[in-house]
């Protein structure tokens, strides 16, 4: 099963004395007899710890009464419009999460004193709905979102939630708002999950309230006239992450600090900028994606590397998809036309010393991004320490190894290929 990876909660109460209740109103019950208490470390008043996780059973729709008109597919940019509803769950220390809510797409109403204004307690995703040929409607990989957007809550000491519940809420979600999925090749609904805290008392600590909300918005393809290589900039003068920081998770306070370096990137003539480390400048990601460099060794081997996940990367769906789909090519378990015969896997440090050599031996074969909003993106040349690295890249703007994973990725998300990737929305 997809969603076998992640914790699921109980279906049902584990007595069989209660056998004949509905669970809801067991477990109702069973906390309002509880004397589980515990003691806020820093008010020192007394807080339950028998708080409540997600129930998808106590979801209640509100629907808009003004239904938007739906954007031309042509003019679509990229987080400009978004659909008629949201998902809203509340939680507090106190009692756990809310009963779930579909309400129309509204302002949220905050305290000017809420701690995500002024300590970034916010932590969000990127996902992405499909709507088939056959009228299908999947997600893409969700189980790994949760996993990844409970590790970032834990790191900002915000309250988790059962993956899977969430994922059932955002499925009602889509559901409703399918209408928003565009039908065009290389279109899809964006889906925007977020995590912030909302007390309104100034202090670092932990909240005591939070939001969890998402919010959709139709996506057109990344490269509408088809793909163009970039152009980078290799940045030395900032850092992304640093060891034992936060590099590794998707926070929002990751993200404001770079739109320095990338306006530097911009002026300087290049698309994005490539982050460096240390003074051996190891490549680390490229903008907000991941990054993969394709290497021919003296043997003819093909190696695709992609750094290591030290602490200081984020750990990108479509990173570890592209890594699956290479490493199944190499075992045998699913070759990829088009995907070199001698090929090796490799997640690894690598400088931009090294990326240099390889590019004036000959040895470069290609080297390009990867993320949610993008899938595949190759990289023309990099500017480095005054002058430009140049990358091999193909007629049609791809290399040999991005073209087929692409085609592959693409065909999965679209439902053109069948796989256990892909998580039924609705048919």
């Amino acid at each position: 099963m997809l969603l076998s990876r992640l914790p699921s909660a109980p279906l049902r109460p584990a007595t069989t004395s209660s056998a004949r209740l509905p669970w809801l109103v067991v477990t109702a019950a069973r906390r309002y007899m509880s004397n589980d208490v515990g003691v806020d470390s820093t008010t020192g008043e007394a807080i339950r710890t028998d708080s409540a996780d997600i129930e998808p059973s106590l979801l209640t729709i509100t629907r808009t009464m003004a239904p938007r008109e739906l954007p031309p597919s042509s003019k679509l940019l990229f987080g400009r419009h978004f659909s008629d509803h949201m998902l809203k769950i509340r939680w507090t220390e106190a009692s756990g999460w809310d009963a779930p809510s579909i309400e129309p797409y509204a302002p949220l109403s905050i305290l000017p004193s809420a701690t995500v204004l002024h300590y970034a307690q916010a932590i969000f995703e990127g996902m992405k709905a499909y709507k088939h040929p056959t009228g299908t409607v999947t997600m893409f990989r969700p189980d790994m979102n949760m996993e990844r957007m409970n590790t970032s809550a834990r790191r900002l000491a915000l309250p988790t939630f059962n993956g899977n519940a969430f994922i059932e809420c955002m499925r009602q979600l889509i559901a409703l708002e399918r209408r928003w999925i565009p039908t065009e090749p290389g279109h899809s609904l964006y889906i925007r999950p977020t995590l912030i805290g909302t007390n309104g008392t100034l202090g670092v600590q932990p909240p005591t309230e939070a939001l969890l909300f998402v919010i959709c918005s139709p996506a057109g393809p990344y490269y509408p006239q088809g793909f163009k290589p970039v152009p980078l900039y290799g940045t030395t003068e900032y850092i992304r992450a640093a060891p034992g920081g936060t590099g590794a998770y998707k926070l929002a306070a990751n993200y404001a600090p770079g739109v320095m370096a990338q306006k530097m990137a911009a002026k300087a003539g290049y698309a994005q900028n490539l982050w460096l480390h240390g003074p051996e400048h190891y490549l680390t990601e490229v903008g907000t994606m991941n990054l993969f460099v394709a290497l021919k060794g003296e043997d003819g081997v093909t190696e695709l590397v992609s750094p290591p996940l030290d602490g200081m990367i984020l750990p990108g769906v479509t990173r570890d998809s592209v890594l699956t789909l290479a490493r199944n090519h190499v075992s045998g378990k699913k070759r990829l036309p088009g995907l070199p015969d001698k090929l090796k896997v490799s997640e690894r440090p690598i400088t931009m010393g090294e990326v240099k050599t390889a590019a004036e031996t000959g040895c470069l074969v290609e080297l390009f991004g990867t993320g949610t909003a993008c899938v595949v993106t190759p990289v023309e040349k990099i500017g480095y320490l005054g002058s430009d690295v140049v990358i091999p890249t193909g007629e049609d703007g791809m290399g040999p190894l991005s073209r087929p994973l692409w085609t592959e990725l693409t065909g999965i998300q679209t439902g053109e290929i069948e796989s256990e990737w892909n998580f039924v929305v609705t048919k």
